[in-house]
């Protein structure tokens, strides 16, 4: 994990979230799951996303946060709008982001995966900062996680279909895992296989 310290990366903004715990003894990450975010739904920019993952929502905040108070959830990373990359949990913890979920046969997800959080919505594209940042995130996570392979770089609705939509239909899969294949220099990180 040379690309991480203490599981922090340096490229990104620190806020502690205290919605983590560890992951089971002896659990590999293999898996990364994208997803997207606003607060209030289909806003973008504030501190509504920030108050979310520090427990700090209050209802008072704007009337279209009603549901999301109260959560405890987490990701591992924020990857703003502007392209800029925030993160909450430690990769060697486990964050709370994907909830009731199963990929592979194998359920509990947030056991053995990172989560990225993408500021958006189903009902829009994401911003080109936004890939770039993804991008480099990924493959920096890929060369600490060896297991994690491109089939394993996942949505939020690939691992809890019927429940969840995100990223949504806006998402560039095909370029994003292009992109992503053409900048990983290690032999063996995040393969086809």
């Amino acid at each position: 994990m040379n690309e991480f310290v203490g599981g922090w990366w340096p490229v990104a903004s620190q806020r502690r979230s205290p919605n983590f715990d560890e992951r089971p003894a002896a659990t590999c990450i293999d898996l990364i799951v994208i997803h997207a975010i606003s607060l209030p739904p289909q806003e973008f920019g504030g501190t509504f996303i920030n108050a979310l993952f520090m427990n700090q929502l209050q209802a008072s905040d704007h009337p279209g946060l009603a549901d999301a108070v109260g959560l405890r959830v987490s990701t591992h990373f924020l990857i703003e709008r502007g392209g800029e990359v925030v993160q909450y949990v430690p990769v060697t913890a486990r964050a709370w982001h994907a909830g009731v979920s199963s990929f592979g046969g194998v359920s509990a997800c947030n056991n053995r995966s990172l989560g990225i959080e993408l500021e958006g919505a189903d009902s829009c594209s994401f911003a080109p900062t936004q890939y770039a940042a993804l991008n480099r995130l990924c493959t920096a996570l890929c060369r600490a996680f060896p297991l994690v392979r491109l089939a394993q770089i996942v949505g939020h609705a690939d691992i809890a279909p019927g429940r969840k939509t995100d990223p949504g239909p806006y998402f560039d899969w095909v370029g994003f895992r292009a992109a992503l294949s053409g900048s990983l220099l290690l032999p063996g990180a995040c393969g086809e296989g």
